[in-house]
């Protein structure tokens, strides 16, 4: 069931603050197949540093898991993000269009 304060969560992530267009750029990578941060970086063309930010980011607020240890840690979307991925659609495609 999704929950009803997911959606100022992901404007809060994704709209409201810096690094927001890439936090979802992850997130749509994410939505086709695991990566881990190398491959992130490698695929969006971005500093591993900056993709560590975000990907705790995005783990701290439980819209990314992880499984694995050290190198070979793997992210995935998050069953939280899954159940909620409706809105979060909602808030990227309006996201694009600005």
């Amino acid at each position: 069931m999704p929950d009803p304060n997911a959606k100022r969560i992901l404007w809060y992530l994704f709209a409201g603050s810096r690094g927001g267009n890439n936090r979802v750029k992850i997130i749509e990578l994410l939505k086709e197949h695991p990566y881990n941060i190398n491959q992130l970086a490698e695929a969006l063309k971005l500093d591993y540093k900056a993709i560590q930010h975000h990907i705790s980011v995005l783990e701290k607020n439980n819209l990314v898991s992880r499984v694995g240890e050290k190198y070979g840690v793997l992210y995935f979307i998050s069953d939280y993000l899954e159940v909620n991925m409706d809105a979060f659609n909602q808030i990227a495609s309006q996201i694009k269009k600005a």
